[in-house]
């Protein structure tokens, strides 16, 4: 019996085998198509019940063998799950073509449409209509067959050339290692550091250290290592990925996507990918997205040149250093908050083992949104590390089962996210209750220390589960209302407000003990954690807008005649350089967020939830970190709402009042 067609509440993973996978889906597919059928068969007038609502419940368990399929292709991959997401994605992609072409259903969800104003609908049914409506004649529904061929080519093509550019992208991670045997090459490393990388080479049967271009290997090295040409032989190893004229090169898989979206939107009607990505956001049109950018721009650069002068400086005076390179840059920061707060990772890292943090977090979530995480052992999981917890409020209701996975292995994909198993939703007079996972890559524990994270890896823990409470958190009616399926330009905003918690004394209180003495973090690591929170914000913030523009740069404009990837990319960098341009590195071939994730002309929405969540955070702090009723309109308001409203409704709902820039600059210190 396949596993993933049998019934199923929290995944059967030790029941999966890989050859499950490919019959799960076409009989998925093949039951979905069904249902479709039973839609556009129905001699009922169309309605509401039953067009609109009978095709959101459609093909739920195509939904659930999907979220587990790929997120088991980002945290716990290997060659043969590649494979077959590379045969099953066309077939997926072909048969939701399939839908959003199908002119019967359509037909009936239009005739839905066009009576809207009549019918007695909720907001969330009148939000559900618009965008089942949206999501047809966004995606070819009034086109005629010559231009539907063409899309469905397109949309083939893309999920072929996003899968690869991954791949691409992870393969060359994974290729990468440097094999140190000297001791005197780890100088400037802290010890837990040179343990951790001792315990790679070991893994590996290898003598010496082993440095990799995961994070917690690569970052460490980058910010510690005295060796100035291992740093730079790093850097343009990890600036390279996928940029080496080889069989993992991946500048022809990003002309491709670019040129391929840039045709689809006007196949649609709109002038570029950007214009037809940014009708359905808070930021409605490119132009707005570049005026946004741009005025932080005008604000961030001239601290940011200030800022660079000034470790330019600094590194003349420390090592005679007469030019700075990308490969300088962690290493002579870090070097440069230590004199100027006499702070670093190494002094913080003791007060964050990562049990702890876990702790904190929970403990921050129950204080704000009255929620209780209860670790247990009888939830199937996909990798032993993985940590399974169920979630309930203080009334004892269940909330939401909650997976989380800490650390890097091989199959796993670089970075963090949080995604979800299974979505919340409301039907048949049942709260069905969300599934919901966090995926890290942390520094493990060694033989003689825990896994301690550094200050980075701790707000980006609170980042994740941020997403998590979105989604955990859920209360609507409809699954693609639900959680996080909000504005891209919006659904930062949660998991970005819950950072700030991690730069309280409050908060800090709860969790941040030495792992060795329990002792709590002493105030002045706390003042000194507040201080140097702007640290360099200028670059920082010259550095995050630099991407945006770049993401603007292939999806804004017509890329038909873009032929050089790096030349392109080097012009779109123009204005934000800081440091030397180095010929050996691309970013654009490993920026997996808009060429394989979904931040395609969608990267300036971190810095637009920025704004976000410091005017939302001003306001907890006018009121206190803790306060019981602005916690409870946030998650009245924001969290469990989802995608039901407009976000600037719910959100002048929960503030009163729209959010203002100023908060941002205040905070990041940019207002003189």
């Amino acid at each position: 019996m396949n596993p993933l067609l049998t019934p199923f509440d929290t995944a059967p993973f030790s029941k999966i085998e890989n050859s499950h996978f490919q019959p799960a889906f076409l009989q998925a597919m093949k039951d979905a198509r069904a249902e479709i059928d039973q839609i556009t068969a129905n001699s009922a007038e169309p309605s509401f019940e039953n067009t609109i609502e009978a095709l959101e419940f459609a093909g739920q368990q195509l939904d659930r063998i999907s979220s587990v399929f790929f997120n088991l292709n980002s945290a716990e991959t290997n060659e043969e799950i590649q494979k077959i997401a590379q045969e099953i994605s066309p077939l997926l992609s072909e048969f939701s073509n399939d839908i959003t072409l199908n002119e019967a259903l359509f037909k009936r969800i239009k005739s839905v449409y066009d009576q809207k104003e009549t019918l007695e609908l909720t907001i969330e049914q009148q939000t559900l209509l618009d965008k089942k409506y949206k999501s047809f004649s966004r995606n070819g529904a009034n086109l005629n067959d010559d231009k539907k061929k063409r899309l469905r080519e397109i949309d083939a093509e893309l999920s072929k050339l996003k899968l690869k550019f991954g791949e691409n992208v992870l393969a060359e991670t994974n290729k990468y290692e440097k094999h140190l045997t000297n001791e005197n090459d780890l100088d400037g490393l802290p010890e837990g550091e040179k343990e951790a990388a001792s315990q790679m080479a070991k893994s590996k049967d290898k003598d010496g250290w082993l440095v990799t271009l995961d994070y917690p290997s690569y970052i460490p090295f980058m910010k510690y290592a005295k060796n100035r040409e291992l740093r730079k032989e790093l850097a343009l190893a990890f600036g390279s990925k996928a940029f080496h004229n080889d069989e993992l090169d991946n500048q022809e898989n990003v002309l491709k996507i670019a040129k391929l979206r840039f045709e689809r939107a006007n196949l649609l009607g709109y002038k570029t990918h950007a214009d037809f990505v940014l009708e359905e956001r808070m930021a409605e049109k490119p132009e707005k997205v570049h005026e946004f950018l741009n005025e932080l721009l005008v604000k961030a650069k001239p601290a940011a040149e200030k800022e660079f002068s000034q470790l330019e400086d600094f590194a003349k005076e420390l090592d005679h250093i007469d030019g700075l390179e990308k490969w300088d840059g962690s290493y002579y920061s870090e070097k440069l908050k230590q004199k100027l707060f006499n702070l670093d990772d190494e002094k913080l890292k003791p007060y964050f083992k990562l049990e702890n943090v876990i702790s904190g977090v929970f403990k921050v979530a129950e204080k704000l949104f009255d929620l209780r995480f209860e670790e247990v052992s009888d939830i199937d999981k996909y990798h032993e590390e993985v940590k399974t917890y169920r979630v309930y409020d203080t009334s004892n209701n269940f909330i939401s089962v909650f997976y989380a996975d800490f650390h890097p292995r091989k199959g796993k994909r670089g970075g963090a996210w949080m995604t979800s198993y299974k979505p919340q939703y409301q039907r048949n007079g049942e709260n069905v209750r969300p599934h919901i996972s966090n995926v890290c890559n942390f520094t493990r524990s060694t033989p003689s220390k825990p896994s301690l994270l550094t200050f980075n890896e701790v707000t980006t823990l609170f980042h994740e589960f941020g997403h998590g409470l979105h989604g955990m958190l859920a209360n609507t009616t409809y699954p693609s209302l639900s959680g996080t399926s909000v504005f891209w330009d919006f659904v930062e905003l949660p998991s970005q407000v819950m950072e700030n918690w991690c730069y309280e004394k409050e908060a800090l209180e709860l969790f941040a003990t030495h792992y060795e003495t329990g002792e709590v973090i002493p105030m002045e690591l706390v003042q000194k954690i507040k201080e140097s929170s702007t640290f360099q914000e200028g670059m920082q913030t010259l550095r995050q807008l630099s991407f945006g523009l770049l993401d603007m740069s292939w999806h804004g404009v017509d890329p038909t005649s873009i032929t050089n990837v790096k030349v392109h990319e080097s012009e779109a960098f123009k204005g934000t350089n800081l440091y030397p341009e180095t010929a050996e590195t691309c970013m654009s071939t490993a920026f997996a967020h808009i060429f394989q994730g979904g931040y395609s002309s969608g990267y300036y929405s971190y810095k637009w939830a920025e704004v976000l969540d410091a005017d939302a955070f001003a306001y907890f702090k006018e009121n206190g970190i803790f306060n019981k009723e602005i916690a409870t309109k946030f998650k009245d308001n924001v969290l469990s709402q989802g995608g039901t409203e407009n976000p600037m409704v719910l959100y002048k709902r929960f503030r009163g009042a729209e959010p203002k820039v100023e908060a941002l600059l205040e905070r990041a210190g940019l207002l003189n």
